[in-house]
C-alpha cells in the first residue's frame, strides 16, 4: 500500500521555512477574484474598499492567504511525510481549516512545522490528515488542518474518522449572493504554488475522471470566504478567527458560485455558509462551513 499509515504518524515533525511579501499576497487575492464585480460592487477595481486587496499601499491579508504562504507549502508539507506515496491523480482535497493566531502580515519570514496526525480508512479512499503550524519571531500565526481524499487507497482496516456534520439551519439565510468564476481563474490561481495539472491540463483532467479542468477547492475556498468578509463583516479580515469547510463537490471555470450566509448558526460569533454551484441546479460545493469571527 502506497501510505504507510504507522510510519506517517509516527514521522517527526518536519519543518519549513516560509517567506512571502506584498506581491505573494496581491497575486492570491487576484487569484480568488479581487477586483472583479461582484452584486455588491459594480465598479470594483477602483472601490477603495477592494484595492484592500490589491493595492500595496492599502493592502491586508485575508487569512485564507495561510493556505498558499510560501508557495501552497501547506500541503506540501505534509505529503512529502515519510509513508505517504500516492498517485496525484487520484488525489482530492477533502477538507480545509485555517485557524488565525493574529492577523497575517504583508510580508513576513516564518517557520512551518508539519505533522500526519492520522490517516483514516472510508473503505473505498483514504483520508490524510495534514497539520501545518506556522510561526515567526514574534509568536504563533497561524494553523491549517487539511484533509486529502486518495480514492483507492483505503480498506486497510483503520479508523474511519469523524463524520459529523453541520446542518443547515432551518431559516431563510440572512444574506444570499453570487461569485463569478472567470475561465481563466484556475490558471491565474495556480500561480500561487498549486501545480497539480487537473486544474489546467485536459488531458489530465480526463485521466483523473473529468470531462475538464476543475477549480482548486482551495481557490473556491478562498472566493468564498472573501465574500464573506466583503458581504458580513464589514470587510474587515481581523475579524476572522478561523475557517473550516468540507469539500462537497467540483466547480468548472466559468460557472458562478451561489452561497448563502446565516449570521449566529451554529453559535454566536459564527457565520455559516453554503456553497454551491448556480449553473448546475444548485450542486453543492462547499458544506459544513463555518467562519468564527469577533
Amino acid at each position: 500500500m502506497p501510505i504507510d499509515v504507522a510510519k506517517a504518524t509516527a514521522a517527526p515533525p518536519r519543518t519549513t521555512e516560509l517567506s512571502w511579501d506584498h506581491k505573494d499576497v496581491q497575486l492570491y487575492h487576484l487569484g480568488i477574484g479581487a477586483g472583479a464585480p461582484t452584486p455588491e460592487k459594480e465598479h470594483p477595481a477602483t472601490d477603495p474598499d477592494e484595492l484592500r486587496y490589491t493595492l500595496e499601499s492599502a493592502l491586508h491579508v485575508l487569512p485564507s492567504f495561510a493556505t498558499v504562504a510560501g508557495g501552497g507549502m501547506a500541503v506540501a508539507g505534509g505529503m512529502a511525510a515519510p509513508g505517504i506515496d500516492v498517485d496525484l491523480a487520484a488525489v482530492l482535497h477533502g477538507g480545509q481549516r485555517v485557524t488565525v493566531h493574529r492577523p497575517l502580515p504583508v510580508r513576513g519570514r516564518a517557520t512551518q512545522t508539519s505533522t500526519v496526525p492520522a490517516v483514516y480508512d472510508k473503505t473505498k479512499a483514504a483520508v490524510i490528515v495534514l497539520r501545518s503550524e506556522v510561526a515567526d519571531d514574534d509568536g504563533p500565526l497561524w494553523t491549517c488542518d487539511t484533509q486529502i481524499f486518495v480514492r483507492g487507497e483505503g480498506g486497510f482496516g483503520g479508523d474511519r474518522g469523524p463524520s459529523a456534520r453541520t446542518e443547515v439551519p432551518e431559516r431563510a439565510p440572512d444574506l444570499t449572493t453570487e461569485r463569478l468564476i472567470r475561465e481563466d481563474q484556475a490558471l491565474l490561481y495556480r500561480l500561487s504554488g498549486d501545480w497539480n495539472p487537473l486544474h489546467a491540463d485536459p488531458s489530465f483532467a480526463k485521466l483523473a475522471g473529468f470531462d475538464r479542468p476543475i477549480l482548486h477547492g482551495l481557490c473556491s475556498y478562498g472566493v468564498a470566504l472573501k465574500a464573506v468578509v466583503d458581504t458580513a463583516l464589514g470587510g474587515d479580515v481581523s475579524r476572522v478567527r478561523a475557517y473550516t469547510t468540507r469539500f462537497a463537490g467540483i466547480v468548472f471555470p466559468g460557472e458562478t458560485l451561489r452561497l448563502r450566509l446565516w449570521r449566529d448558526a451554529p453559535a454566536p460569533g459564527r457565520i455559516q455558509v453554503l456553497v454551491t454551484a448556480a449553473d448546475r441546479d444548485d450542486a453543492p460545493v462547499l458544506a459544513d462551513t463555518v467562519v468564527d469571527h469577533t
